[in-house]
């Protein structure tokens, strides 16, 4: 085991407290603590505003012959930070709050204001109930009356809370969607409704003229439809088919002009009307020979 020491202060035998001279301070001597502002003021020297909370190096000082059940009041000095001024303020414990003296004025407090009226007004009642007593029963009877509404609307929630906790959200969603869809379905119909009002027939759309483009694209889908069994290619081939015939039957024509020895010059014509037409250039020169 450690050995604990422990250090106090040295006391001689002869020691005597009696002989230690004391030192003899004023009661109402000054401290200089530091502070924040208890509440909001306005300075009366300058007019400036000093908010609370607002940190200021202040003189304290014991409030002599002033004590409010044995509890001392202390007063401070704080100077206002614009224009130099003291501003003083006490301890207030019989309201928990502080009371400014002098130097500046305390700033509207609402909160403070409305705890005041209420206990003016609690102290009045008092005195009424104690004078009178058939107001001090009429006041009770609305007590009572004020607590059993309170009671039974928290009961009413109470209700009302057990009653949502059971609630299946599932379930009315499924019958928002169908209501949704049984409104939608009823406006197509009063929809399809004044269509035919309107138009006296029963048919939801009009048929337009057909043109001779518009018979070419049938044609041309019916050529497809007929051909959707095959390759689907065979559509192209089909167009190209045509051309490709055409093409052939010129290459042939071609060549067979090559192949072909050329005609010989026909013999001179005195007639050179007749030179044109060449049927009849061996018939005239018969009929000359003859």
């Amino acid at each position: 085991m450690t050995e604990r020491k422990v250090l106090n202060k040295y006391f001689p035998p002869d020691f005597d407290p009696k002989k230690i001279p004391r030192m003899h301070m004023s009661r109402d001597r000054q401290y200089v603590i530091r502070i924040m502002a208890p509440f909001s003021m306005q300075c009366n020297t300058c007019g400036e505003y000093i908010y609370k909370g607002k940190k200021f190096n202040a003189r304290r000082e014991t409030s002599l012959n002033e004590t409010y059940l044995g509890l001392r009041i202390y007063r401070f000095y704080i100077r206002c930070p614009r224009c130099v001024s003291e501003v003083a303020f006490k301890t207030d414990p019989e309201h928990c709050d502080y009371i400014c003296e002098g130097g500046a004025t305390r700033t509207f407090e609402a909160q403070k204001i409305a705890d005041a009226d209420d206990k003016r007004l609690e102290a009045e009642r008092e005195e009424e109930e104690m004078s009178n007593p058939m107001k001090a029963l009429e006041n009770r009877t609305k007590e009572s009356k004020r607590e059993m509404d309170i009671l039974d609307a928290l009961e009413e929630i109470k209700d009302q809370n057990a009653r949502f906790s059971k609630v299946e959200y599932e379930d009315l969603l499924t019958r928002n969607r169908e209501f949704e869809d049984i409104v939608a379905k009823r406006e197509e119909e009063e929809e399809e409704a004044m269509v035919k009002a309107v138009f006296g027939t029963d048919s939801t759309f009009v048929r337009r003229i057909q043109d001779d483009s518009d018979e070419e694209e049938e044609a041309v889908a019916g050529k497809r439809t007929k051909n959707s069994g095959g390759n689907p290619t065979d559509v192209l081939a089909e167009k190209t088919e045509p051309a490709a015939k055409k093409s052939k039957m010129i290459g042939v024509l071609v060549k067979k002009k090559a192949k072909d020895p050329p005609a010989a010059a026909p013999p001179p014509v005195k007639n050179s009307g007749l030179s044109l037409l060449g049927g009849y250039e061996g018939s005239s020169s018969s009929d000359e020979n003859d």
